[in-house]
This record gives C-alpha cells, sequence and structure tokens, in this order.
C-alpha cells in the first residue's frame, strides 16, 4: 500500500484485500529517509528506566517487530537442517554452535530497534515448500514482553523458545538482556538442546556511531547424550588485541573430554577444529572446517536498515496470514514506506488502544478475582505448560493456527490493529 487516503490507516481499517497476494520474494523496499534526529535528546531522561518505558518515535526503529526479528534466526536453517543428519552427537553439537552464531550476525550494523508487538500480535513465516519448515511466533504477554515460537520442520528437527526482552539504558550504551530457554529437537535421534542467549549492547548513545556487541557464555546443552558446548562471545575493548566480534566453544563429552573446538566472529564465519590429545600432538594438526560463512549484505543495504537478504523477506504481504500478522500492522507499513510522520500518529493510536485494551481486561480480572473465576490475558496458539526439561513454566504451541489458516477462519483472533 502506498500512502494513507482519508482516514482509512487512522480507523485501523487497514486489511487484506478479496484479490490474492502472490508470494513473491523480494529483494528491496523503499529507502530509508533522511531525519536529523538525535537519539540521546530524546532518552537522556530515561537513564537506569527498562526500555519498555521509554516512548520511542519510529524515527529510531526499523520496519520489522520484535516477533519477526525472533525469525530472524532462522536465517541459516540450513545449518539444522546438516545437524539433523549427523550421526555422531559431538559433530551434530558442533553444526548447532555454529547455527547460535549465525543468528547474531543479522545484528552487527542494526542499531533501530524493531517494534514492540501489541498482546495477541503474531507473525508467521510459512516456507514448507522452499526450505521445509514453518514458523510461528505469539506475543504473548505485555508487562513485561514476552513472546513465544514455535517451528517444525520436515527435515528432521523442531525448535522453539519463549523469550521476554527487558533492555536499559545506562546513558553511554544500552543493554538488551534476553531471557528465556531456547530449545532444539532432532527427532530421528531425540537429542535435545537448550540454551538461552547472549547480552547485546548498543554503545555511543552520546557520541560517535552506534555499534552492537555481543558477549556473555552460552552453554549449549544436549540432555540426552550429556555432551555440552561452551561458546564465549568476547566483548570487544580497544585495550584487546583480539580480533573485534571474536567467538570461542569447545565440545566437550559427559567426562570433559574435549573432542571439537570452535572458532571465528559472530558477524562472519564459524570453523571447527578436531582437538587430539596431548600425546598425539605430533600428529599433522587439523586444517579445520568452515561450518558457517554469513551471506553478503544485499546491495543499497545501507539505505535499507542494513536488511540481510532474508530479513527483506520478512514484511512483504502475504495472502491467507492472521489478522493480527505484524505484515498488517499499520504504523510499521507506513513506516516502511517512508511515511514517518503518519506512522509515529498511527504508532500512538495502537498504543492508546491497547492501554484501553489493557484497562479493560484488569477490570475483568479484578471482577473475575472475587467471583473466584479468572479472566486474564490467555495466548492464542500457545499455552503455559511446565516444559519437561527445564521445570520452567513456558507458553508452548498448543496446535490450530496452521488448520485455521487452511480453513480461512481467524474468528477467534482479537482486534488489535
Amino acid at each position: 500500500p502506498g500512502k494513507p487516503q482519508g482516514n482509512r490507516w487512522a480507523s485501523g481499517q487497514y486489511k487484506q484485500h478479496g484479490k490474492k497476494i502472490k508470494k513473491v520474494k523480494r529483494i528491496q523496499i523503499p529507502s530509508k529517509p533522511t531525519y536529523s534526529l538525535n537519539l540521546w535528546s530524546m532518552i537522556k531522561n530515561y537513564i537506569g528506566k527498562e526500555l519498555s518505558k521509554i516512548p520511542l518515535l519510529v524515527n529510531f526503529s526499523e520496519p520489522l517487530s520484535m516477533l519477526q526479528r525472533l525469525t530472524e534466526d532462522l536465517e541459516y536453517h540450513e545449518l539444522l537442517d546438516q545437524a539433523a543428519r549427523c550421526e555422531n552427537s559431538l559433530e551434530q553439537m558442533c553444526y548447532v554452535g555454529a547455527f547460535i552464531v549465525s543468528s547474531y550476525s543479522t545484528t552487527v550494523f542494526r542499531t533501530n530497534m524493531p517494534f514492540s508487538p501489541l498482546l495477541g500480535e503474531t507473525f508467521e513465516l510459512d516456507q514448507t515448500e522452499e526450505s521445509g519448515f514453518r514458523s510461528l511466533c505469539e506475543q504473548v504477554n505485555q508487562h513485561p514482553p514476552v513472546a513465544a515460537h514455535h517451528v517444525d520442520s520436515r527435515n528432521g528437527w523442531t525448535f522453539h523458545q519463549e523469550i521476554e526482552i527487558t533492555g536499559k539504558f545506562h546513558g553511554k550504551f544500552l543493554d538488551i538482556t534476553p531471557s528465556g530457554t531456547v530449545h532444539c529437537i532432532f527427532h530421528a535421534t531425540g537429542h535435545h538442546y537448550t540454551w538461552k542467549k547472549a547480552l547485546t549492547t548498543v554503545n555511543n548513545i552520546i557520541l560517535g556511531k552506534l555499534w552492537i556487541d555481543q558477549s556473555g557464555e552460552i552453554e549449549i546443552a544436549n540432555h540426552k547424550t550429556g555432551d555440552k558446548c561452551i561458546l564465549k562471545f568476547i566483548p570487544q575493548s580497544y585495550l584487546s588485541q583480539d580480533v573485534p566480534r571474536k567467538i570461542t566453544g569447545q565440545v566437550i563429552d559427559p567426562s570433559k573430554k574435549v573432542h571439537f573446538a570452535l572458532l571465528g566472529t559472530w558477524d562472519e564465519k564459524v570453523e571447527r577444529f578436531q582437538v587430539f590429545p596431548a600425546k598425539e600432538y605430533a600428529r599433522e594438526a587439523d586444517p579445520g572446517v568452515i561450518l558457517w560463512k554469513r551471506n553478503p549484505l544485499p546491495k543499497n543495504a545501507e539505505n535499507m536498515y542494513y536488511f540481510s537478504e532474508f530479513a527483506l523477506t520478512l514484511n512483504a504481504l502475504e495472502d491467507g496470514v492472521a489478522p493480527t500478522d505484524s505484515r498488517l500492522r499499520p504504523d510499521q507499513r507506513l513506516m516502511e514506506n517512508g511515511y514517518w510522520d503518519e506512522a509515529n500518529a498511527e504508532k500512538w493510536r495502537l498504543e492508546e488502544k491497547q492501554r484501553v485494551s489493557t484497562k479493560k481486561r484488569e477490570g475483568r480480572a479484578a471482577r473475575a478475582t472475587d467471583s473466584g473465576t479468572s479472566a486474564l490475558h490467555k495466548a492464542l496458539w500457545f499455552e503455559q505448560k511446565e516444559d519437561p526439561i527445564t521445570r520452567e513454566l513456558v507458553h508452548m504451541y498448543r496446535g490450530g493456527y496452521w488448520e485455521c489458516k487452511e480453513k480461512r477462519n481467524w474468528a477467534l483472533c482479537p482486534n488489535i490493529f
């Protein structure tokens, strides 16, 4: 859609039209407009506060929601396909480690914030024909913001996560902390892997060019075999002699014996090296195998928010998605098309609508408590269960979304836009 006409956007009436939207892999989006706004001037009064409490204009965003950013974890899904084919669990762990590192490669130049999803917002990515998987995200909680994500692949794996994103502004830098456990299960062997995400930091908030860093230690566990991989994201330092954005990893068995080492950078590539016992060091050293290498950015990426080819496809309009899908979010669509003033007005309208809905829901919950019943928000496509591995209470996919899509029956979906 182009520039809004009349009050079609203001009234939230943007919907999929009767004409079927052909699924096309788009290779570009409108160039980012040039606006001279200073981020520091907008957020200097919010030092020490959580990011979700800071009202930001779309001028500091990118035209994707956090649900779409979570889906970007799957850009290098072929690594999980390869892992599913591994007969050796330790080699499989190496591919899982490379997949985790690859999910950070899209962030290296991405200093703009994704849109915070509205409660009940969803995002689907059906790549069954192209790549063998289909993915669904839903925003299941508002304060704090929590998203649930489930992926099934015909190539032998299932992936799911519930992630709460908290950001804290410290003046010169912004810390973004994702909490929650990520799971990957391989069907043929029953190998069940879990891990948590690294800390993301946005630097130079006050002066200079914004830049992103990832830091911390990620422990990947195979709960069936007891194998582990310790991935370390080395924080950048002006005093360090290390290559920027360096990662290291050790793949160990239950006896703590190291079998493989991983080495690389989270924005470029990961190599695997076999580790031999000390008494065997006389033999020729392992030359290493490149497990993952980042795809080059598309031409003109600097004018398209530094989106990868995969990211460019995520907000393309698609026929048949749920009316709560991020692709149909009007402020985000306006922003992508370059109408930032209209997008800011629409963002305010949507957030005000959500505030009104929240107050009504809280009122119903209070009345329900008095009557001994429950009226809290319940996710539509996910349900809270105790995870059998971590014992955490998390939202897991309950089923039904793809069946509703097949029938084109979205009667259960709330009107959030």
